[in-house]
């Protein structure tokens, strides 16, 4: 006899699950900054109510990929060339260090994890999908973060990291605002060899030049539907 089997339904759509959506979107690209973020729309596209889709957005402004203003409601942040700057230069400023002191801790377990972001960076690239690159680059530099075992630091990092996405969608001049691939392979070998002073020279470097890879004076956006976004 035949056992018949019974399929489990997909599981509701929660606020943390349609937050980790949305952010990924954002960082990938998908969603330009300056995107009005329609709760009706959000409820639509993920089948749940808006006081769902209210808490994802709530937990999106605190981390400032989203803004929401009274009357107006929520939109993706929208970083002016002030704002862009000071994430960059507070940015040169933490992760050098943090970049040294990972270099005292990093295991070779750690060692290996960073050396598949840079590989699945690598394929994002070969396979012209920039925006997933992009993701993937800031989880290689919140990686760095952790192994310093620098929790506080790390969450401002997350931050300055997640602002940056934001920077680069708007400003991006060439390619290689995103991280070139030799930056991200010279620094991985310096946290492999305990090189501390090296470590931080590379990455205030490496910072410094993905800084000036952006044209802070014109901005560029694409215009695509909320939908249409998520639905890539």
């Amino acid at each position: 006899m035949t056992r018949s089997t019974v399929s489990t339904p997909p599981k509701p759509a929660t606020s943390d699950s349609i937050a980790q959506a949305l952010s990924l979107a954002i960082h990938e690209h998908k969603i330009a900054p300056g995107t009005k973020l329609g709760e009706d729309d959000l409820s639509e596209i993920y089948g749940v109510s808006r006081t769902v889709v209210r808490a994802a957005l709530q937990s999106l402004s605190h981390i400032k990929l989203v803004d929401i203003r009274r009357n107006k409601g929520a939109s993706v942040a929208s970083p002016s060339i002030i704002e862009a700057h000071e994430v960059f230069e507070a940015r040169e400023l933490l992760e050098p260090r943090t970049a040294r002191s990972a270099a005292l801790r990093a295991t070779a377990a750690d060692i290996a994890l960073l050396e598949r972001h840079i590989n699945d960076e690598h394929k994002a690239l070969d396979a012209a999908d920039p925006g997933r690159a992009l993701y993937l680059s800031g989880l290689f530099h919140t990686e760095i973060a952790r192994i310093a075992g620098q929790a506080t630091i790390a969450g401002f990092i997350e931050t300055l990291i997640a602002r940056s996405s934001l920077i680069i969608a708007l400003y991006w001049r060439r390619e290689s605002a995103l991280c070139e691939k030799h930056a991200h392979h010279a620094l991985v070998g310096a946290l492999a060899d305990h090189n501390e002073q090296q470590a931080e020279e590379l990455m205030r470097s490496h910072l410094v030049d993905l800084h000036s890879a952006l044209d802070l004076r014109e901005r560029h956006g694409r215009t695509l539907s909320l939908k249409d976004a998520l639905s890539q």
